[in-house]
């Protein structure tokens, strides 16, 4: 980093913005050495001599005088193998693998993988934790469909991978876990926590990621079905009021898997004819578009701090018939909105005339 405390990372080839500096050796064999002298402390040291400034150049950071032969012979001490392979346990970063026992946040890690979650360094097989993992993604957090509770099924897993918690799973996974996953993904959760309102009542984790048409369906008439059926039968303390919470959450899914507005996914980006006619997200759209209707339809545990307020800057003038959104009175504006709602026949129309 170029600004402020100075903190030394690996570079992989990833885009940078102008706040980042790349210090690249000539000689890759220098590297090790390199690596020893700015991760020291020293290099900061020398740097500061150099230029008081709190930003400094990207010039002014190759210009500290650097000893070879004394860094590269603290490398071969420190690194007699050579320099360890990038590596990082938290589960927010491209280079984690997913084990669970050596993570930042373990609880969250294996929730995740227990809804069959894969990180993209994570090996393709896990003999300890595969057979743990969930197969379509939803594990209710009571019992269902003879599926045993959720808390029981993270309890097995965390005695798998030998780690050990004091933590009230039960209560845990009902009052807490979806707070700090939002939290510890900046608020783009991938593990949803679905329910009907009622601390007793009806409550499952998705993986948004598995989360298809048929597998939202599976959740509202089998998973949720399975729920409402032990309901009328029960003539357990409250089971009236489970059964109403739990029919009221069924509509609402039903209303999901329809699409008409406000229970519809808007991608600003996507010509009209390719918006989506009912739950038919598009991954590659991202958690702030196809979230809005577990939102709007208020049945997630808690709502994230997402907003679809208009987005800075301006589209390129594009087709009236295919974004009128950028057209408000028949006139290119380009302003980045994200919170519009189309309806069902809208959507088929424009696929209609696009077919012709």
């Amino acid at each position: 980093m170029k600004m402020g405390v100075r903190q030394f990372y690996g570079y992989l080839g990833e885009v940078f913005d102008d706040n980042v500096g790349i210090i690249c050796p000539l000689n890759v064999e220098h590297l090790p050495a390199i690596w020893s002298f700015c991760e020291s402390g020293e290099y900061t040291l020398a740097l500061r001599q150099i230029d008081q400034k709190v930003n400094v150049t990207a010039a002014t950071l190759t210009k500290v005088p650097f000893d070879l032969a004394h860094w590269q012979a603290v490398a071969a001490e420190k690194y007699p193998n050579g320099l360890p392979e990038p590596h990082s346990d938290d589960p927010t970063q491209w280079l984690f693998q997913g084990d669970i026992a050596t993570s930042a946040d373990p609880l969250q890690v294996a929730v995740a993988r227990l809804l069959g979650y894969r990180w993209p360094e994570q090996p393709n097989e896990d003999p300890v934790v595969d057979p743990h993992v969930d197969d379509d993604g939803i594990v209710c957090l009571p019992g269902v469909k003879s599926e045993p509770p959720a808390a029981e099924r993270l309890t097995d897993l965390l005695r798998a991978v030998g780690h050990k918690t004091e933590v009230d799973l039960a209560v845990w996974l009902r009052d807490k876990f979806f707070e700090e996953h939002c939290k510890r993904f900046q608020q783009r959760p991938f593990i949803w926590h679905i329910w009907d309102g009622r601390k007793d009542g009806f409550a499952a984790l998705v993986n948004y990621h598995k989360l298809t048409h048929k597998a939202l369906e599976n959740l509202t008439y089998s998973y949720l079905g399975d729920w409402i059926a032990a309901q009328k039968k029960s003539d357990a303390v409250g089971a009236d009021l489970r059964l109403a919470a739990a029919q009221t959450l069924q509509e609402k899914l039903k209303l999901i898997l329809a699409g008409e507005k406000p229970y519809d996914i808007f991608v600003r980006w996507k010509p009209l004819r390719e918006q989506a006619i009912g739950w038919h997200p598009d991954l590659n759209d991202g958690v702030r578009m196809n979230i809005r209707p577990f939102m709007k339809a208020e049945i997630l545990r808690k709502s994230p701090n997402i907003k679809w307020t208009k987005d800075r800057g301006k589209e390129p003038e594009r087709e009236k018939d295919d974004y009128p959104w950028f057209w408000p009175g028949g006139t290119f504006t380009g302003d980045r909105v994200n919170d519009l709602h189309l309806t069902n026949a809208e959507k088929q129309a424009a696929r209609t005339e696009a077919d012709k």
